[in-house]
């Protein structure tokens, strides 16, 4: 029996990951203890999430609510399956800057050792699994607001001469820059798994994400732009903009167009690859884009204010180039921009989020 093991496996990433490795024929071992709602409350709980998928995969699918925290209880899991698992995608986490500088030795132990368990379990257990992370652009710290930024009426720019205009590549320095609590646990992670990559020879691929969005999200105002945009326009929620004039721009990816990344990887998989992922050129926004196009989707106007402070360490500017994977995995391409995620987000909540 192949097994895909998936953390995270209620959370947006994770549970598109569960459907899409199901579908292909694994058995599907989820692991998700609802940490979310610890870290935003009981509005972005992923409980619904892993009820939605025990119904909807049946016996293609088992969860265990586990701590990735808990190396004995990680250990047992991997002992239980062995080499029946073929594939590990780890995407639990804590994802917010402001949530780990108030609780850093969480975050760290989430991110960082949560992270180290998962790997050096596989090393142990199933050593020729191919092993997939969601790292995060935010390993580049503030580096990317040193570009040549060019202020414009609706978002912010990189002067189009610059090499970094079609997107940043893997070669920006991780170094000399300020991360945030987040961006150092996520760092940590990102080179351990290259590490066990290089050193061990095993398959592992670490995605620095941007925007990583759908209509499975569970958003927050710390985490989640884009859905936390659209449902606070759909429900009438104040929505507080965070400093650069609204102007701030991200690449956005739909979580099944990373998903389709994670099958060419597991088909073809490479020894301690690091990819830049995102919506590129094709799909990006300001906040500012972003609300217009929530406002004409559902016909609302967004009550939102405007804060000036910006977050610590937030990027003004970031389009990820997505070149390096697409040369090593050229059937691949972005189906869906942020119109097109925008639309589906509104379609598939109208109930959830009435």
């Amino acid at each position: 029996m192949a097994i895909a093991l998936v953390t995270g496996s209620a959370g947006l990433i994770g549970s598109q990951a569960a459907e899409h490795f199901a579908g292909l024929g694994f058995h599907v071992v989820g692991v998700d203890n609802d940490m979310r709602k610890v870290f935003f409350g009981d509005d972005s709980s992923t409980a619904w999430m892993a009820t939605a998928l025990e119904e909807k995969l049946g016996e293609s699918y088992t969860h265990a609510s586990l701590d990735i925290r808990d190396r004995d209880a990680v250990e047992q899991l991997f002992k239980e399956y062995g080499t029946d698992i073929e594939v590990v995608i780890h995407t639990a986490a804590q994802p917010s800057h402001d949530w780990a500088a108030r609780d850093p030795f969480t975050d760290f132990d989430v991110n960082a050792v949560g992270t180290l368990n998962m790997i050096e379990n596989t090393r142990q257990h199933c050593p020729e699994a191919v092993f997939i992370f969601t790292s995060t652009n935010k390993v580049y710290g503030d580096t990317p607001n040193r570009l040549p930024l060019v202020e414009q009426e609706t978002r912010w720019e990189i002067d189009p001469s610059h090499e970094y205009h079609d997107g940043i590549k893997e070669d920006m320095s991780i170094d000399m820059t300020k991360h945030s609590l987040f961006g150092a646990s996520k760092v940590a992670a990102d080179v351990v798994v290259q590490e066990y990559g290089r050193y061990f020879d095993m398959k592992t691929a670490c995605f620095r994400g941007g925007t990583l969005t759908g209509p499975n999200h569970s958003a927050a105002e710390l985490h989640g732009f884009l859905a936390y945009v659209m449902q606070c326009t759909m429900t009438g929620t104040p929505y507080r903009v965070f400093g650069y004039l609204g102007k701030q721009v991200r690449d956005a990816i739909h979580s099944s167009d990373l998903i389709n990344c994670f099958e060419e990887v597991w088909r073809a998989p490479r020894s301690a690859e690091v990819y830049n992922i995102g919506g590129g050129r094709f799909s990006n926004c300001s906040v500012r884009e972003a609300i217009a196009m929530c406002e004409d989707i559902t016909g609302k106007q967004l009550d939102h204010t405007y804060v000036e402070d910006n977050r610590i360490g937030d990027h003004i500017w970031w389009i990820g180039s997505n070149a390096r994977f697409e040369e090593h995995y050229p059937n691949w391409s972005l189906k869906y921009d942020v119109r097109a995620i925008l639309e589906e987000m509104f379609d598939a909540n109208k109930q959830r989020w009435a």
